[in-house]
């Protein structure tokens, strides 16, 4: 019984360590995009731009904006996480941490390989934070529930989010770029890797089975229709 709960308490520690250092690195991870100057991520657009609208640190802003988002679960009745809550701060305060330590770059010859550092590192840290399963990011919980609540396929709901977030931040001053492209065609391939890798078995004991490896909850897949809600502490999509 004590071999078993220690084991429990070692898995959940893993699980806990994977959860923040997932979350720090994709806070450093946008920071590295902004800094390259080549396009940011989706969301990071939609940041930069209220960023330069109000004057207020990009890493704060990204903290409002999930707070807000967080909000948006309510009406659509979803369920935050450990890793839900967290997400809306840690990866705000990893940005703009980083920020102040990785000042400007001049040149292509540094911005380049920066942007592609950027882009890998996020879609690492994308996969130890959802594989950790305390719960999906506030930006992926309000795709699945708005999947559930309309009944439009996850490639729908999902485009038609993203596509609303550029188009605003860019109208705002957001940047666009080579970064932009380069990260919507990596970041899944470079998430599903990730994923495998860092995928946590869950703890022997009585009644329980040993996971195979792969990620608690897959992604479904593209186009699919409605999809069930996660169970607590459990991700869906990289964000």
């Amino acid at each position: 019984m004590a071999r078993t709960t220690g084991r429990s308490t070692t898995h959940l520690t893993r699980r806990l360590v994977q959860l923040y250092v997932g979350l720090t690195l994709y806070g450093a991870s946008s920071a590295l995009l902004v800094r390259a100057e080549l396009g940011l991520e989706p969301w990071g657009v939609l940041h930069q731009g209220l960023a330069e609208l109000t004057g207020i640190s990009i890493g704060v802003v990204s903290i409002i904006i999930g707070a807000v988002v967080l909000l948006l679960w309510i009406p659509l009745r979803q369920r935050p996480g450990l890793g839900t809550v967290s997400n809306v701060f840690v990866v705000g305060l990893a940005m703009d941490g980083t920020l102040a330590v990785v000042g400007d770059l001049d040149g292509l010859g540094f911005r380049v390989p920066v942007m592609v550092l950027g882009i890998v590192l996020n879609g690492v840290a994308t996969g130890l934070y959802i594989a950790a399963r305390f719960g999906p990011g506030p930006r992926d919980g309000l795709m699945t529930g708005l999947n559930r609540v309309t009944g439009r396929s996850i490639r729908l709901v999902r485009t038609a989010i993203e596509v609303a977030v550029v188009v605003t931040g860019f109208l705002l001053g957001g940047s666009l770029g080579a970064g932009t492209v380069l990260y919507a065609l990596a970041i899944g391939p470079l998430a599903q890797f990730s994923l495998r890798i860092f995928a946590l078995p869950e703890p022997a004991g009585p009644g329980v089975t040993v996971a195979s490896g792969e990620p608690s909850t897959p992604a479904p897949p593209a186009g699919s229709g409605p999809v069930a809600d996660p169970a607590s502490g459990q991700a869906i999509l990289p964000q």
